[in-house]
């Protein structure tokens, strides 16, 4: 069995197109769709794409998605920022009725045998939430708890935009990486699962993807297509940044 993990799209069209193009390649048996759909400048045109996907495929929500269920309930997205918010408020106000009611179904993690593996659990930060915050650089202790007693072999997760390979508790933990706004380098990151974890990266026409982008209406659409498809964060500044979101969320915890 091989499974394809896409995490993070963003609402990249471009960028989840060329992925799933290399998917059809080399004829994947599923895809786990990690969260974080929606939440950029082409969300209804990415659900509806992977909607159309001619394979299985299996979605769990990201923080994105949760921002935007509280928002369509009548509260604030309560988001990691400002701009998620903002965000939040925007793809509200796009998506179909047919689509807000399809994410609300996404559990929040999912769980596959697969062959040569055992059971892998896919979440979308942790299997607690899916908001925290953690990279290849946070010491073990701290992430024991999140992952001792999970009676799996493998988890796989997002949130942070950066693959690793780790082990924590015991369990081996990967990071699939975004296909729509990776940081560290351009093009999409995600990975294939077969009796192994393959790290997978996938270029795409970043120049064609940027107009696309800006002819979206989205709000954040300049900033998206300069920064996050045209260039992208360095590791260092992102691993920055997550060590940054890290403290805040420990401080309130």
């Amino acid at each position: 069995m091989r499974i394809a993990a896409i995490y993070d799209i963003h609402g990249n069209l471009p960028a989840l197109e060329a992925v799933l193009q290399e998917i059809s390649n080399e004829v994947a048996d599923a895809i786990v769709v990690g969260g974080d759909v929606v939440a950029g400048p082409l969300p209804s045109e990415t659900l509806t794409r992977l909607q159309n996907v001619d394979i299985p495929i299996h979605f769990i929500h990201g923080n994105a998605e949760s921002e935007l269920l509280r928002y369509l309930a009548g509260g604030e997205p309560g988001g990691l920022s400002e701009q998620a918010n903002q965000t939040a408020r925007w793809v509200a106000q796009t998506l179909t009725a047919e689509h807000q009611q399809l994410i609300a179904q996404w559990p929040m993690t999912f769980e596959l045998d697969v062959d040569g593996l055992g059971k892998v659990l896919f979440c979308h930060a942790t299997p607690r939430n899916d908001i925290d915050v953690f990279t290849r650089l946070t010491p073990e202790e701290k992430l024991v708890p999140l992952f001792e007693n999970l009676n799996v072999s493998l988890v796989v997760c997002g949130h942070t935009h950066m693959q690793f390979d780790r082990t924590i508790a015991g369990v081996r933990v990967v990071n699939a990486g975004s296909v729509g706004m990776p940081f560290g380098s351009t093009g999409a990151d995600w990975l294939m699962i077969e009796t192994d974890v393959v790290f997978r990266h996938t270029d795409y026409d970043a120049i064609e993807a940027a107009e696309h982008i800006r002819q979206s209406g989205y709000p954040g659409a300049e900033d998206f297509a300069a920064n996050k498809v045209l260039q992208a964060p360095t590791e260092e500044e992102a691993l920055q940044v997550m060590s940054q979101l890290e403290a805040r969320q420990a401080g309130q915890g």
